[in-house]
Order: C-alpha cells, then sequence, then structure tokens
C-alpha cells in the first residue's frame, strides 16, 4: 500500500477560554489513504470539527504532527499553509457559501481567480466543473435562482475546480431535504468512484452509512474507527424516491 494522503501523529489542539484550557484534540493518530471515503461522526464538542479544521489547514495542532500528500504541513509557514489550501483541498459547507450576487460559473472560477489564472482557461475548467456535477446549462444563474441542491452542487464544483487531491465536506446535506441529501450523496459517492478522496463530517448516521469507513470522536479522541465494506448506495436510494414520488 502507498503513502496515506493524509497522516496525523499524536495530534492535539488546546483552546483557552478565560481561564480554562479546553482540549479539543487529545492525540489524534490517523492514515487516510488516497481515494478512501471517510465519515467523522460525533456529538458537539467531541473534536470533529476541530480535526477537520486541522486536515483542512484552517487551523494549526497545538502538538504532534500533520502530513498531506507526504508534505509535513504543521510545520508551514501561514503563507505556505494557505497555498496548501488554495491549490490542494475543496471545501465544501452546509450552507454552500456562495456569493449572492455573482453567477453559478463565476463562483466556481472564484478559486481559480484568487489563484491568478487567466480568464479564458479558468472560465472553460469552471464550465467542466458545473457540466461534472449535472449543472452545465444553469451556468449563468444566479444562487437565488437555483433550487438548495443546485446550490449545493455549484459549491461541489468550486471545490472540484483546483483538481485537490482531498475534498473536506462539513456538514453538506445539513440544509437539504431527505431526498436531496440523497442526491449530494450519491454524487459525493460517484466523485470517489473517480478516485476523490472525500472526508465528510456529519452528526447523522444516516449520512455516514454512505462512506466506506467511519471515525467516531469523543472528548477530542478517535473512540472507533470502523470499515464499511459495502457502502450504502445513494444513488439507487434517490431514484427509488423518485418512482416513489411519481
Amino acid at each position: 500500500m502507498g503513502e496515506p494522503l493524509i497522516r496525523t501523529r499524536g495530534v492535539a489542539k488546546d483552546y483557552r477560554v478565560g481561564d480554562n484550557l479546553i482540549h479539543a484534540l487529545a492525540g489524534v493518530s490517523v492514515d487516510i489513504a488516497r481515494g478512501e471515503f471517510l465519515a467523522v461522526m460525533g456529538p458537539s464538542g467531541s473534536g470533529k470539527s476541530t480535526f477537520m479544521n486541522v486536515l483542512g489547514c484552517l487551523d494549526r495542532p497545538s502538538a504532534g504532527e500533520y502530513w498531506l500528500d507526504a508534505q509535513p504541513v504543521s510545520a508551514l509557514s501561514d503563507d505556505a499553509l494557505a497555498a496548501v489550501r488554495n491549490r490542494g483541498i475543496g471545501f465544501v459547507f452546509q450552507n454552500f457559501n456562495l456569493l449572492a450576487r455573482t453567477s453559478a460559473l463565476e463562483n466556481v472560477e472564484l478559486p481559480l481567480v484568487y489563484a491568478g489564472a487567466a480568464a479564458r482557461p479558468r472560465r472553460e475548467r469552471a464550465l467542466e466543473m458545473l457540466a461534472r456535477v449535472g449543472l452545465a446549462e444553469r451556468a449563468h444563474h444566479l444562487p437565488q435562482q437555483l433550487s438548495g441542491g443546485q446550490q449545493q452542487r455549484v459549491a461541489i464544483a468550486r471545490a472540484l475546480v483546483t483538481r485537490p487531491a482531498l475534498i473536506l465536506a462539513d456538514e453538506p446535506t445539513g440544509a437539504l431535504d431527505s431526498h436531496t441529501s440523497l442526491e449530494i450523496m450519491a454524487l459525493l459517492q460517484e466523485l470517489n468512484r473517480q478516485g476523490m478522496t472525500v472526508v465528510l463530517v456529519t452528526h447523522e448516521a444516516d449520512v455516514a452509512r454512505f462512506a466506506r469507513r467511519v471515525l467516531r470522536f469523543l472528548d477530542g479522541r478517535v473512540i472507533a474507527d470502523e470499515g464499511n465494506a459495502v457502502p450504502e448506495e445513494a444513488r439507487r436510494l434517490a431514484a427509488r424516491d423518485t418512482a416513489a414520488a411519481a
């Protein structure tokens, strides 16, 4: 087996709140292989969101080491961390985080604008990613002209546009109805089948069952690491729901 895409060893994260020291992570050591689909679960305050922030280079560990794609990112400068974050990681959030007065196409282009890409190739790449998530015909619609599921697909296209090694999805179905949630999970499963590494934070067991592996957090520690040899197939369930509603 090759080098894991993600490797953490003894990662801890402490926060000071007034006179109290909060141990958000307490020595987390995890390997995540390339091409995995991993769900991270746990109750509020368990450390799962802090773990996601460390993986996404949004936060530095207080102790321990983190390697992303064999690079020791926990030792990088702030500017170097930002470069890793912008090039190597795609983020998907619960509330989409789209610019309201900007078209779907322009929202997807945004990471390439920050990266300094020329106008024509970035537009071509953004159109390619919108087509990949099934929204090529909605490229010039504003977010308010799209359904919640379509907005999340735009957000996923934006996450993909820099061709990252890793997608981090933080409660990506939290603002969606059950059928639309299945459609988004089907898309994430398809991206994973195409080779994308996906790490998903969720508090919903019904969402985690679509992943191949589940990490369970409690009090800043991993208390269970469970494989799922046969993940639930979201596309099949979405099709069944559509047929039942017809």
